[in-house]
């Protein structure tokens, strides 16, 4: 059998989170997290997601709202 070696890089950033909660999708902006350059997998330290936990559960007045279009996969023709 073959062991195949990752060769993974990781960097800080800041990115955007995003969670749908009851049907509403929550936005948090500048989290800090390490992103892998080569598949984008975002890593976030457990105080991050205490805190993304909490902004979420707290349910404050948001710094801003977007509008997002919706669109249905299934209805797209192939």
């Amino acid at each position: 059998m073959k062991t195949h070696t990752w060769n993974e890089t990781f960097e800080e950033c800041l990115v955007t989170y995003t969670q749908e909660v009851d049907g509403r999708f929550i936005v948090v902006e500048h989290v800090p997290a390490r992103v892998c350059r080569e598949t984008g997998e975002q890593l976030f330290s457990p105080d991050t997601v205490s805190r993304l936990q909490a902004i979420i559960r707290s349910r404050l007045k948001p710094a801003r709202v977007i509008e997002t279009p919706v669109y249905e996969f299934a209805a797209q023709a192939a």
